[in-house]
């Protein structure tokens, strides 16, 4: 949901474009990796995106959740001297890897190595969103219902003033038929919800940037920000 796939513009796009409008100073979007995943070849290797000169670092995988990023994200805060993470993760873990409690561990770790790297980062965390397994299979469901419970449980004991955590509301009126492509993915107006709960979230909590107001009532195509640098 994060990375994106050839030719959509991705929900870092749309917050990129968002912060160039709301926020007064200046500001970059970071990390090691820069490309899109391509379906065609099953491999993140493609620069398509819908605006070529969108500043595209991020740090996201298709495929790669909690578990898989707690290893990267010191090095990646450290290369590049993030000081605020937008972090989008869970769904695949707990489709694929791990349980809730296991991936709240995973959240655990992947909290203390980004301040290991960078003591005063601060972090604003998506819980899993609505998505096509949660609708048909109860058993997920429930995990994911639970998993979001720990999340915020996590993010409420690890806040620290030096080193905010901030759980963002779910996207508004997020529709998995009409904000996604395949009922996980989103697309144009699923890309804006995304961004919006982020940048609803910042600005209310920490006054960065401004109201997002760029929401689309139609479908359509895929993130990070920050206030000096981000991951």
């Amino acid at each position: 949901m994060t990375i994106g796939s050839a030719g959509e513009h991705t929900w870092r796009y749309r917050m990129w474009q968002h912060l160039r409008a709301t926020y007064g100073g200046p500001f970059r979007i970071v990390g090691p990796r820069e490309t899109l995943y391509d379906k065609a070849t099953a491999t993140a290797d493609s620069y398509e995106y819908a605006d070529p000169d969108f500043p595209r670092a991020h740090l996201a995988g298709w495929g790669e959740g909690w578990q898989h990023l707690s290893p990267l994200i010191a090095d990646a805060v450290r290369a590049s001297r993030a000081d605020v993470l937008l972090v989008s993760l869970g769904l695949i873990d707990l489709g694929f890897y791990t349980n809730a409690s296991q991936t709240a561990e995973n959240v655990r770790a992947f909290i203390a190595q980004a301040r290991s790297a960078n003591p005063g980062v601060s972090m604003a965390v998506l819980p899993v969103i609505p998505n096509i397994r949660a609708e048909s299979d109860a058993p997920f469901a429930q995990e994911v219902a639970l998993f979001n419970e720990l999340l915020a449980k996590t993010v409420a004991d690890l806040d620290e003033p030096t080193s905010p955590l901030l759980l963002t509301s779910p996207p508004d009126a997020y529709d998995i038929h009409h904000d996604t492509y395949d009922g996980t993915h989103p697309n144009a107006s699923g890309e804006h919800k995304l961004a919006a709960a982020f940048a609803e979230a910042m600005h209310q909590a920490w006054g960065v940037g401004g109201r997002y107001d760029r929401v689309p009532s139609t479908a359509g195509t895929a993130g990070t920000a920050e206030t000096a640098e981000t991951v």
